[in-house]
């Protein structure tokens, strides 16, 4: 006979335990069971109780291989719609910005580029919308593209909220052609808040500079960068457009170079087979010899590279060069004017072709309209001596101007001429390239010159030295190794008109025409001494 040694406590503990354990055991399998049942129900195509009558007009469209369906489906860009629409049924693909599902009804709104408009997703028979129709717009992830079949609809009010303000969309279709994950690095409205809002109420909620760089494929989706890269565009094709007028013809120039462009060590090295090349800081010596080759008069749009450690708001690595050069006959102001007046036509086709662009930038950043005098103001390097001097800056007048003192300059300038965009001409000579042409009439001055927006320099040129033995001259005088430069001197020695040019940095204009504080909102996929990716 087995005698327990428990005593009749731990004997009624040990029921107690065992029980309040069965008892839990079976809450889990109840749990359980009941997790099963949802999962098997939520996996039924439809509701006995409740039919889906919109089957077929919603969910994920099929993988787009090229394979022939809806070819004759035609779409209609959110921007194009309006009241003239009303009760017309459409086709429109676009991204989901948000949505707002309660009920019965799901308002969202579809952006395509900077243009928005309202969609309602609502239950109803007659136009086969179901709950569950409703139900799958409300779980489309944001940023995603849908397609949407939908009668355009008159608002009895404006929708604040949308660029279409007139007319809302009333989908009879909904279907995802492309998911967007649920989790995005950054909120397209948070990237696209007003950085000018004074109001103490409104949301402090800012995405900062690296965030935005490191997902620019989504801080692009924003209206305002929309709207900075259409203009910039702008800048590009104004730019080709006028000189094309003016008689120019456009060249395109190598950028791995034998030996850098502007001499000094701020060059790229890369491997060229065997040895050594550079990346082009300039495409001046190609744009020379395409003078000399009889082209009279040319330019070029692409890219130029700078290595360069300067970690400022103006500087990038590589950036977009629009460069100009051509022969004049007598003085090389024939070229200074055509320059300027290249500028005036830029600028009055951004004022005149690009207002809703700009307006559209407005929105989201400080931007004062850009003032420019037609034709531009030309001041000469003594005089902006004497207007520092004025305002407390004491200069020698061999000395070249700091980026305090330009900037000092233009509001200066501002001040007294109203105008954003001037040209400095005649520069001391000790401070420019050894290819400058001296001034005949002030052996300390040269016929070189820089322009200025918002007093920052976006141009600088000069006439170029054309005869050659004046050019070896002038290297010497600045210790150059003549051997390193004798392609450049030999481009000369066939005979070449005299002639100038200069060099402009489009994202810096594009930058300072708008007012924005950095260069690197105006460079699509910026590159900078700490930045290469994406």
């Amino acid at each position: 006979m087995v005698v327990s040694s428990e005593t009749p406590a731990q004997m009624e503990g040990d029921t107690a335990s065992s029980k309040k354990a069965a008892k839990k055991a079976a809450k889990a399998a109840e749990k359980q069971q009941k997790k099963a049942e949802h999962k098997a129900a939520s996996a039924q195509p439809q509701n006995e109780s409740e039919p889906d009558f919109s089957e077929g007009r919603y969910g994920l469209l099929k993988l787009i291989q090229s394979s022939g369906e809806h070819r004759d489906r035609i779409y209609t860009d959110v921007k194009d719609l309006g009241v003239k629409m009303d009760g017309q049924e459409v086709w429109v693909r676009a991204r989901l910005q948000t949505s707002r599902a309660k009920g019965k009804q799901c308002f969202a709104v579809l952006r395509q580029s900077s243009s928005t408009v309202q969609l309602l997703v609502s239950v109803n028979e007659e136009r086969a919308v179901s709950k569950q129709m409703v139900k799958f717009a409300g779980n489309i992830t944001k940023e995603s593209i849908i397609d949407v079949r939908a009668t355009v609809v008159k608002t009895a009010a404006p929708v604040e909220s949308c660029t279409v303000r007139d007319v809302e969309l009333l989908a009879t279709e909904v279907w995802t052609v492309s998911a967007a994950r649920p989790q995005l690095p950054l909120q397209i409205e948070d990237a696209a808040r007003p950085e000018k809002n004074d109001d103490p109420e409104a949301l402090r909620i800012r995405v900062n500079q690296d965030t935005r760089l490191d997902n620019r494929v989504l801080d692009l989706r924003t209206p305002a960068n929309q709207a900075i890269f259409r203009l910039e565009a702008g800048v590009c094709r104004l730019f080709r457009d006028i000189l094309t007028r003016k008689g120019f013809v456009e060249i395109h120039t190598p950028k791995i170079i034998s030996a850098a462009s502007e001499g000094g060590a701020n060059v790229f090295t890369v491997s060229y087979f065997k040895s050594s090349a550079y990346l082009a800081q300039s495409p001046q010596l190609y744009k020379q010899m395409a003078i000399a080759a009889d082209f009279d008069k040319v330019f070029t749009v692409g890219a130029v590279f700078r290595a360069e450690d300067s970690n400022t708001h103006r500087h990038l690595t590589e950036f977009v060069g629009l460069d100009l050069e051509m022969s004049f006959k007598h003085h090389y102001h024939e070229v200074l004017d055509t320059i300027g007046a290249t500028f005036t036509e830029i600028f009055k086709g951004l004022r005149d072709e690009y207002a809703s662009e700009i307006a559209t930038v407005a929105q989201q950043f400080r931007v004062e309209p850009f003032k420019y005098l037609d034709p531009p103001l030309r001041l000469e390097f003594p005089d902006a001596i004497k207007m520092l001097k004025e305002a407390g800056v004491t200069l020698g007048e061999e000395d070249d101007l700091s980026t305090l003192d330009e900037k000092l300059l233009g509001r200066l300038v501002r001040a007294k001429y109203d105008t954003d965009f001037y040209i400095l001409d005649k520069y001391p000579l000790a401070v420019r390239p050894f290819y400058t042409m001296p001034d005949p009439k002030n052996p300390k001055s040269s016929n070189s010159y820089d322009m200025f927006m918002r007093g920052e320099e976006i141009l600088s040129g000069a006439q170029r030295i054309h005869d050659p033995e004046y050019l070896i001259e002038r290297a010497k005088h600045h210790g150059i190794d003549i051997n390193k430069i004798a392609a450049y001197i030999e481009s000369f020695r066939l005979g070449c008109p005299p002639h100038a040019g200069g060099g402009i940095g489009m994202e810096r204009v594009v930058m300072l025409y708008l007012g924005l504080d950095n260069i690197r909102k105006t460079s699509m996929f910026p590159r900078d001494p700490k930045r290469v990716t994406p």
